[in-house]
């Protein structure tokens, strides 16, 4: 039984992944906000209770007449506000207690206190125990020691700072459901030109030779318009290619297997020798074509189900490479007539590339060399470095001058070999060149590779 494929997890959509990360950044300076708004408020409000304690501090201590009532102004007197503190006031002239607001003397020990300066005590009043913040003030008047201690409820002060930091952080709480609405319109809209980028590319068909609009573009676009157009060229360019290797190979195989059939039609009324012979060189023609196409085939596989230690990068000596493709073709040369030979520094030359790709291309030169030249040519394999680089080299003399039966042994085609190799060295970063060469030699295929 075949295990159940398991589904492909759908893609992350872009518009979500900005916008997430938008409103988390945005979420963080909503929280930063709101912790430098509390933290704002409460210490506004230490600062604005101290304020009010020094202030009714010194009005007590400079204004206030002796023996005054102990009572405070009732709250009924309409002098609320919603930022005024309620402040108890003690005031002893010569130690002897003359105001108390909320009497609270009961539970002090004046002997406690400093003379002046703030300093949080724990009282019990009529209303439980708690923390009250205190200023106290002494001085000498007149001859009288006066002597003045405001306090506030701890309590009631927690809340102001309660209430400045709500009233200013309230704004962000308002406005972030406000922006991150915007945001989202502002990303949604941003990406618009993105979506249609990709509306386009998406209904690209490289091989129809479409290609992008350069004009009214983004700044930020250009470089990817450019590298998809340049992609789309070569994408054309590399199907033409493919187009005009196959109408190659078609022609290539259509004349061995026109023969092929025409000969055993023929050899079915008179099987005569020479039409066997020439049955089978057809038939070994065609055999050959369709190795280079498997040969092409193997070349262009990028490791994908196939063995990776062959098309692996790996530093190879072209000298021992040479000498071993030589001494596998020495029997070859032999029956053809030709006389092989290799030339090589003393020095080895190494290169990297894949080891099965760089045999595969010298052996198709050093076998095109003996299928398509006459006998008695000579082909030599030279390894060679120069100051612009280095590389292999196959020449042979099959076209000087005087040379006989060059026509005759000489097969017709268009060279998929030559083809093959100059896939090969393109893969493996070489060049594919072709020239007289050296006298006495005529012909010369080099494969280079730049330092």
């Amino acid at each position: 039984m075949n295990p159940v494929a398991a589904s492909p997890s759908p893609q992350p959509v872009l518009r979500r992944y900005i916008l997430s990360w938008t409103l988390g950044a945005l979420l963080l300076v909503w929280l930063t906000l709101i912790a430098v708004a509390w933290s704002t408020g409460f210490r506004e409000a230490r600062k604005f209770s101290d304020g009010q304690l020094v202030a009714v501090a010194k009005l007590w201590i400079e204004a206030s007449p002796t023996g005054a009532s102990q009572n405070m102004v009732p709250a009924s007197a309409g002098l609320e506000h919603e930022y005024l503190q309620d402040v108890a006031v003690l005031a002893w002239e010569d130690g002897r207690l003359v105001a108390d607001t909320h009497r609270i003397a009961p539970g002090l020990d004046i002997t406690d206190l400093p003379p002046r300066g703030f300093r949080t005590l724990t009282l019990q009043t009529e209303h439980g125990l708690g923390d009250w913040r205190s200023f106290g003030v002494r001085l000498n008047m007149d001859g009288r020691e006066r002597r003045v201690l405001a306090l506030m409820d701890m309590k009631k002060r927690g809340e102001l700072g309660k209430d400045i930091a709500e009233h200013v952080a309230q704004p962000a709480i308002l406005i972030l459901p406000l922006v991150a609405l915007l945001l989202w319109w502002t990303i949604r809209r941003g990406l618009r030109p993105l979506d249609q980028l990709s509306s386009e590319v998406a209904a690209l068909d490289g091989f129809a030779g479409q290609r992008l609009d350069t004009q009214h573009r983004f700044r930020e676009f250009t470089s990817t318009v450019s590298a998809i157009n340049t992609l789309v060229d070569t994408l054309q360019k590399q199907a033409q290619r493919e187009r005009e290797f196959a109408s190659d190979v078609a022609h290539e195989l259509r004349t061995p297997l026109a023969v092929i059939a025409l000969q055993a039609r023929a050899a079915q009324a008179d099987a005569s020798p020479e039409r066997l012979d020439r049955l089978e060189r057809e038939a070994l023609r065609a055999g050959r074509i369709l190795s280079q196409l498997l040969d092409l085939a193997r070349a262009q596989r990028t490791g994908n189900g196939g063995p990776s230690n062959l098309l692996e990068t790996q530093d190879v000596e072209l000298g021992e490479l040479a000498a071993r493709l030589i001494s596998n073709h020495a029997q070859q040369a032999y029956e053809t007539g030709h006389e092989l030979s290799l030339q090589q520094p003393d020095q080895p030359v190494r290169v990297s590339a894949q080891p099965m790709l760089l045999e595969l291309a010298l052996r198709n030169l050093i076998e095109n060399a003996l299928r398509h030249t006459p006998e008695g040519t000579q082909v030599s394999v030279e390894v060679w470095r120069s100051s612009d680089g280095f590389g292999v080299s196959v020449s042979d003399d099959g076209q000087r001058a005087g040379s006989v039966a060059v026509a005759a042994a000489s097969e017709p085609g268009l060279g998929l070999g030559l083809r093959l190799v100059g896939r090969i060295a393109e893969q493996m970063g070489a060049t594919l060149e072709r020239d007289a060469g050296e006298p006495p030699m005529s012909t010369r295929f080099n494969l280079r590779w730049a330092r």
